[in-house]
């Protein structure tokens, strides 16, 4: 469903602040695609757009492929805004850009939700999810759009159901220029990890969309231009679990239908390891990623910050299970904890040789609001809010200098670039040959297919096989890609490789953040108001 229709026509820009450069932005790994210049579409920013009464007139700009224009500011009559916290810098230059027009400027999305006391200068907060806030927002809009004498802050008390969503507005953004296409399925998190801020900003009850929504989500993205792999955005695919078994044959049937034209992705915690029937559908349904939240390989540390559930299989033996079933595990990794102690980095360096996980993102602990572990460092006077030279705001039980280069030697030991690219050879000698065999559609051999990976092929030799400093290495991997007929295998796993190399070794020369939510941005600064 969509807003109410008002008589008012309105024109509204919504704008999407472009990222400082992060482990998880992969813009290294652009340049070997054929076209690709963002990571994925924004859900928060395209389902609004979708919301908005039916006559009244969208537009929407992604910053990470081209900014904002003063044509742009010119057209419109109202501004919206959605992003992270390691977005505020760039959200609060849209916000001075479109004052400069005298333009009214409403943000959303989980930074302001969870800090709104960041963002002065707005003149509307949005804070929590699609609901009675959002309405209310639209009625100030179709009543008057000069900007409010101060701001006004409108909270969501009556939350729209998942199952009444719109499909995101995905024909309003190039979904051709992204890696990944994106998908929200739930909202919410059974769970309380004691550093997640899910559970306080969306509730411990996933709320669900229908099945039939999300195929239709899929027909939209691929009528948009998505071709390869879309990703489950929600922060556990199996929070409910019943549901994920409801919507796993609907996606088998799609699949089946449309020749296993989509790759999906998604999040779930690690005991998933202990449901053979949900990950036996999952490998029918082609996913073929899980980023799994492991955190640590350290007990203590996992019970200590309330994700005993990691603890239900045996870590190793769980990632094993999951690449059993076709599934290349992602890892996130925590280092700065209370139970961190002199050997706990190197406890981590061999859990990395051990797991075999080529990509895990290894961030230092960050406090976020509205998180148990916010409240109990405030309450030990341990939240740094007042430095934004450091990489964390926690006051580390060890030395702050000491995490950070283990954090460093961290990074450039699992992304060293023969280590890294041993352990994709392992993902596609044991983990990719456990996939389903697709078939080989009239999509799938058509020339634009063929000239698409020839391009990339073009670019990864080139760039990384001529240019790159790690050729030799590279090029191991690649004769033995080549000789096996793996050209899909050789391409994903470069294209993921390259950015890792890179990002890794600015990290552990000090020039990228040790964490992807700390507030500290690096690169060209712009002012807020």
């Amino acid at each position: 469903m969509r807003a109410e229709r008002i008589k008012a026509d309105r024109r509204i820009l919504c704008v999407f602040p472009r990222y400082t450069s992060a482990f998880g932005t992969f813009e290294n790994s652009y340049p070997l695609t054929d076209g690709v210049k963002a990571f994925m579409p924004p859900q928060g920013l395209l389902l609004i757009a979708a919301y908005l009464p039916e006559n009244w007139q969208v537009r929407f700009v992604d910053e990470n492929l081209a900014p904002a224009s003063n044509k742009d500011f010119e057209w419109a009559q109202a501004v919206f805004v959605s992003g992270m916290h390691i977005q505020r810098t760039q959200m609060n230059d849209i916000c001075r850009r479109a004052h400069a027009f005298d333009l009214p400027v409403a943000i959303g999305g989980p930074s302001v939700s969870a800090c709104p006391e960041h963002y002065p200068s707005f003149d509307y907060l949005h804070v929590g999810e699609l609901g009675d806030a959002t309405d209310e927002l639209i009625a100030r809009l179709a009543s008057d759009t000069s900007r409010p004498d101060r701001q006004v802050v409108l909270k969501t008390r009556d939350r729209l159901a998942m199952t009444e969503f719109p499909i995101p507005a995905y024909e309003l953004a190039d979904i051709r220029k992204y890696m990944l296409g994106s998908i929200q399925y739930s909202s919410g998190c059974p769970y309380q990890c004691e550093f997640c801020d899910i559970p306080g900003l969306y509730g411990r009850n996933p709320r669900l969309k229908t099945p039939e929504q999300i195929i239709a989500e899929i027909e939209r993205l691929r009528a948009c231009g998505m071709k390869d792999t879309v990703y489950f955005v929600d922060d556990n695919f199996i929070g409910n679990r019943k549901a994920a078994l409801d919507l796993l044959p609907h996606l088998i049937e799609w699949q089946k239908k449309n020749g296993y034209v989509m790759r999906f992705a998604c999040e779930a915690t690690l005991n998933i390891a202990k449901r053979a029937e949900i990950l036996e559908k999952m490998r029918e349904a082609f996913f073929v990623t899980v980023f799994c939240g492991i955190e640590t390989p350290d007990p203590d540390a996992l019970k200590a910050m309330h994700k005993d559930h990691n603890m239900m299989v045996p870590i190793l033996e769980g990632v094993k299970t999951i690449n059993s079933y076709g599934m290349e595990v992602v890892s996130g990794i925590i280092m700065g904890l209370d139970t961190d102690k002199p050997g706990t980095a190197d406890a981590l360096l061999s859990f990395i040789d051990e797991s075999r996980i080529p990509l895990l993102t290894i961030n230092l602990l960050q406090a976020l609001p509205k998180t148990p572990l916010w409240d109990r460092l405030e309450r030990e006077n341990r939240l740094v809010n007042d430095d934004d030279s450091r990489d964390s705001n926690v006051k580390f039980l060890m030395p702050y200098d000491e995490v950070v280069g283990s954090w460093k030697r961290t990074m450039e030991f699992a992304y060293d670039p023969k280590k890294l690219f041993d352990r994709f050879e392992y993902q596609c000698e044991y983990t990719f040959r456990n996939r389903i065999k697709v078939p080989l559609t009239p999509e799938r051999k058509s020339w634009a297919n063929i000239r698409r990976g020839l391009i990339m092929l073009r670019n990864i030799f080139w760039k990384v096989g001529v240019l790159g400093d790690y050729r030799r290495v590279f090029w191991k991997f690649a004769l033995r890609r080549l000789r096996r007929g793996d050209v899909e295998g050789l391409i994903a796993s470069v294209v993921v490789a390259h950015h890792l190399i890179v990002f890794a070794r600015a990290a552990s020369s000090g020039r990228q953040n040790a964490s992807n939510y700390s507030f500290r941005l690096r690169g060209a600064q712009v002012p807020a108001e």
